[in-house]
């Protein structure tokens, strides 16, 4: 892709992927690896010097460097404990600052007693990290750096003067100098030269606890990732909606245009994704939208994009054209249910089979109930205002839900070509709709919302969607995409052992789900049922995009801290 500078276009372009990466297991070895060796040097911190070493020590320094050296040596310990969590996510700056206390440590482990070994292992263990640097690959923002070292600062004082005040109460011959030594040396966590009354024995378990706290803060600050921009503009909105005009031709690339969406294209931006973030996952939505030879680059630049920030990439809605696309960048893909596409020219309310179907048409149509097609543009406020009650009594309270596969609005202008098939009863009252927005590049249209009154007759549904049919084949329309049937094949049409297992597990929670009565809906209609995946990363991958999925759509509540949005 040729590279265009995405600030002068004011649309956010996912970079040219680096390739040029060590083996993905290698983090997580490192990681072990420096864990292994925190615990050498805390071992060697904490035991007693080699007699003849010692001697040797002695001629080349003073005494008093060997206690600082044990004390430094342990510090550096815990530090590579606390680094390890951070070399395990991939993060640079961990590996940076890894690197400083390793060879630090090796220097301090020849100090404190000639200690040879660990000196070696801390420099090799260095130079391996140094050597598979392209495995850490998670960034951070420029300005955290210059930010964490303003917090350090105040988080070392508050530790050093929460110490003090512990220091001061328990010691037992207290004195300003030796507090303050004994407050360095217990925050080192060593101890010093004061003893502490029979009821304060705890303090300086206590301090080496709050030592090692401020340093996983001080990590905490330091390894935050790069933040997933997230921009909603008119630019970037109307850059998305002329993509999907020109290229948008499966079934869920309209819905990619809901507010909660943002937009990453490509760098030339010829395709774009729709995503958001839950919880460190980054959620796209459905198939990336673009010419299919600028699809491979795209879905490269996506995961690089993902990888830089520390997000785990995860794809709801995937077809099975694109599924092979995300699986060629690494990522595994999981059967999640069916997209029912009826055809509509052969289409028909004749037959045994759909009886009760037709029952509920004529049933309706013998009550009064009449059914018209509009676009949503030409409709004036207060037939749209009608609607959106009708739609806030269907909710009752709740607040909109999806994400991949349903609008979150009937107001926009790029709206204004999608459908709206309104039932009417016998005084000419609306007590329904459904909506449907446009397939662009083929002759079809998805479903977006199904609403009605809650008091109308039963069969109403039904009745819309069968008139809709009708109504749409007049408009030369070929294909309707209804419902998503969540598992339908794994509850219907298992292929083995672990399939039927699935389908029995998801018929567990259908009572509060719906899904074999979503699943009985659509089949009322006869369609092609099209199989959708979630594509998500890693072995154990799945579950945390699940759960992701399932709080973007709103199936479930997502726990907050606070009012913010957490943006992984």
């Amino acid at each position: 892709m040729a590279t265009i500078d995405s600030a002068s276009s004011g649309l956010p372009a996912a970079p040219p992927s680096d390739e040029r990466r060590r083996p993905g297991w290698l983090a997580p070895l490192a990681a072990s690896l420096t864990a292994a060796v925190a615990l050498l040097n805390l071992a060697s911190a904490l035991t007693p010097n080699f007699a003849d070493r010692m001697r040797v020590l002695l001629h080349i320094e003073g005494r008093d460097f060997v206690p600082i050296a044990h004390a430094l040596a342990l510090v550096a310990g815990v530090a590579l404990l606390v680094l390890a969590f951070g070399l395990a996510r991939r993060r640079r700056r961990a590996l940076e600052l890894t690197v400083l206390v390793l060879l630090t440590a090796g220097i301090l482990n020849l100090v404190k007693g000639l200690d040879i070994e660990e000196g070696l292992a801390n420099w090799a263990l260095a130079a391996l990290l140094v050597w598979g640097r392209g495995a850490f690959y998670v960034r951070h923002e420029r300005d955290s750096l210059q930010s964490a070292l303003k917090v350090v600062p105040a988080l070392v004082l508050l530790a050093y003067g929460v110490a003090f005040l512990a220091v001061r109460t328990g010691a037992s011959h207290w004195s300003w100098s030796g507090g303050a030594d004994e407050t360095f040396w217990l925050l080192l966590m060593t101890s010093g030269p004061l003893h502490f009354h029979r009821h304060f024995h705890w303090i300086p378990t206590a301090i080496a606890i709050l030592s090692a706290g401020t340093l996983v803060a001080i990590a905490w600050r330091l390894f935050r990732p790069l933040a997933a921009p997230f921009l909603r503009s008119d630019a970037t909105r109307h850059a998305a909606a002329d993509l999907v005009r020109r290229h948008g031709d499966d079934t869920l690339s309209f819905f990619k245009l809901r507010e909660d969406k943002h937009h990453l294209f490509s760098s030339d931006h010829q395709a774009f994704v729709g995503y958001t973030v839950e919880s460190g996952v980054m959620l796209v939505s459905g198939d990336p939208v673009g010419p299919p030879e600028a699809l491979p680059a795209l879905a490269r630049d996506v995961r690089a994009f993902a990888e830089v920030r520390g997000l785990k990439l995860s794809v709801l809605g995937a077809s099975e054209t694109t599924r092979s696309l995300w699986e060629e960048q690494g990522l595994r893909s999981f059967y999640i249910g069916d997209e029912a596409v009826v055809d509509v020219g052969s289409f028909s309310l004749e037959g045994r089979p759909i009886r009760k179907v037709r029952q509920s048409v004529t049933r309706l149509a013998k009550g009064g109930y009449t059914a018209s097609a509009h676009a949503l543009g030409e409709l004036s406020e207060r037939e749209l205002c009608e609607l959106e009650r009708i739609s806030d009594r269907w909710r009752a309270g709740a607040p909109e839900r999806g994400f991949s596969m349903a609008m979150d609005s009937l107001r926009g202008e790029h709206l204004h070509d999608s459908l709206v098939v309104v039932a009417r009863d016998g005084d000419g009252a609306v007590r329904g709709f459904l909506h449907f927005v446009p397939v662009y590049g083929r002759r079809a249209v998805s479903l977006s919302f199904m609403r009605r009154d809650r008091d109308t007759p039963n069969g109403l549904t039904e009745y819309m969607v069968a008139r809709a049919i009708e109504l749409l084949r007049e408009q030369q329309i070929d294909e309707l995409s209804l419902n998503f049937a969540a598992f339908a094949r794994l509850m219907h049409s298992p292929s083995n052992a672990f399939e039927r297992f699935l389908g029995r597990l998801a018929s567990v929670f259908n009572p509060y789900f719906q899904i074999e009565s979503l699943y009985r809906f659509n089949a009322k209609f006869f369609p092609r049922w099209e199989p959708r995946y979630l594509v998500y990363d890693g072995p154990l991958g799945l579950p945390r995009a699940g759960l992701a999925a399932m709080w973007a759509e709103g199936q479930l509540p997502k726990p907050r801290i606070g009012s913010g949005k957490a943006a992984g």
